[in-house]
């Protein structure tokens, strides 16, 4: 895939994380459009796009459902980068870096985890208490098996994770910069 981003200039690179993970690190010549904006503007994105797309989150959930959502629309020349950043990284492929914060992935964990401690240390005084860390185990079963996480869409919507916004206009418009109409 490497070889294809650098080699191909009809190639899109479209980064589904959210503003403040693409800030943190990302593929150069790569525009941010968080999965959220994919899914709210997806006629309009079908309708621009030209070239081969290729998607790309931390670790390639949200990469695979933007897919599936774009596919689902009528795209058809539409890539997941395999292991996402982290196996992009991993790999020494070139990055920019900006200013570091935590990824989405993280985020869920130490919410999860503070709910569930926070819940268990409760049930000391009040038995009930621990109903909430069942609940979160629940959750987080559930986003396993589905492949989703309601945790995570929540914390993407904080103004920890919007950053300075993406101008989703302008990053259609770019989405259209490729003579090669899919």
């Amino acid at each position: 895939m490497r070889s294809l981003v650098a080699t191909n200039p009809d190639v899109l690179v479209v980064d589904v994380r959210t503003p403040a993970e693409f800030g943190t690190a990302h593929i150069p010549g790569a525009l941010n459009l968080p999965l959220d904006q994919v899914d709210a503007h997806l006629r309009r994105i079908v309708t621009d796009a030209g070239g081969t797309m290729v998607l790309i989150c931390q670790a390639g959930g949200r990469a695979a459902k933007a897919r599936e959502a774009l596919e689902g629309a009528g795209l058809t020349d539409v890539a997941v980068l395999d292991g996402g950043m982290n196996a992009w990284i991993a790999a020494g492929a070139p990055v920019n870096r900006g200013r570091q914060k935590w990824s989405l992935e993280r985020q869920v964990r130490l919410t999860a985890g503070g709910i569930v401690l926070a819940s268990v240390v409760a049930g000391a005084w009040v038995p009930a208490a621990t109903i909430v860390a069942g609940l979160v185990g629940a959750g987080l079963t559930i986003a396993a098996l589905t492949d989703t996480c309601a945790m995570g869409m929540l914390l993407a919507r904080l103004p920890y994770n919007r950053g300075g916004g993406v101008d989703v206009d302008a990053t259609i418009a770019q989405l259209g910069r490729c003579p090669a109409k899919s």
